[in-house]
Order: C-alpha cells, then sequence, then structure tokens
C-alpha cells in the first residue's frame, strides 16, 4: 500500500471523523435538551467535514473537496442561527428548552 493511504495520520483523521459523527449521532438520539441536540448536530456536520477533506485528500481532488467544505460550512452557519433563533423564542414563549415539553406547542 503507497501514497496517502498508507499514512497512519490518515486513518488517525478517519477514525476522528467517524468517532465525532457516532458521538454526534447518538447525543441527537439521546438529547434531553435544545441546546444539547444543536451541539449535537455540530458534532455531526463536524464529521461529515473531516469526511470530506479525506476523501478530497484520497482521491486527489482537493479543490471539489474544498468547495463542498466551504459550502457546508455556509449551510451550517445558516442553520445554526435559524435554530437558536427558534430555541432562543421557544425559550421565552415557554421558559425552558426541554424536548420532552414539545409536544405543547403544537397548539
Amino acid at each position: 500500500m503507497t501514497g496517502i493511504l498508507s499514512s497512519s495520520f490518515f486513518w488517525l483523521y478517519a477514525f476522528g471523523a467517524l468517532a465525532l459523527v457516532a458521538i454526534g449521532a447518538f447525543a441527537m438520539l439521546v438529547a434531553m435538551n435544545l441546546v444539547r441536540l444543536l451541539i449535537a448536530i455540530e458534532m455531526l456536520i463536524k464529521g461529515v467535514t473531516l469526511f470530506l477533506a479525506l476523501a478530497g485528500l484520497a482521491s486527489g481532488n482537493r479543490g471539489l473537496a474544498q468547495s463542498a467544505i466551504v459550502t457546508l460550512i455556509v449551510i451550517e452557519v445558516v442553520l445554526m442561527i435559524v435554530a437558536n433563533g427558534l430555541v432562543l423564542g421557544l425559550f421565552r414563549q415557554r421558559g425552558t428548552i426541554s424536548t420532552q415539553l414539545l409536544n405543547e406547542v403544537k397548539e
């Protein structure tokens, strides 16, 4: 095995990306707080961003990977701004950010 795939740093970064995605997905499933849910989404997206960077490095198409990463970062920022605004509005209306009380919001 030669090239970038034989590098121990490549596999270390790949394991880190997989860990970020797994921890983010698990945290999304067990989060009982909307702020923790947003942090879990951030972790998941950061893992995907690292996977995109590794895919660009492995394929040799770094320009496409970089443009995909920049696009993902822009989408992530917009998503987080809107989601934080919704969480803040929910907190002002209900006084809590617990996910267990979200069924009452359907009124």
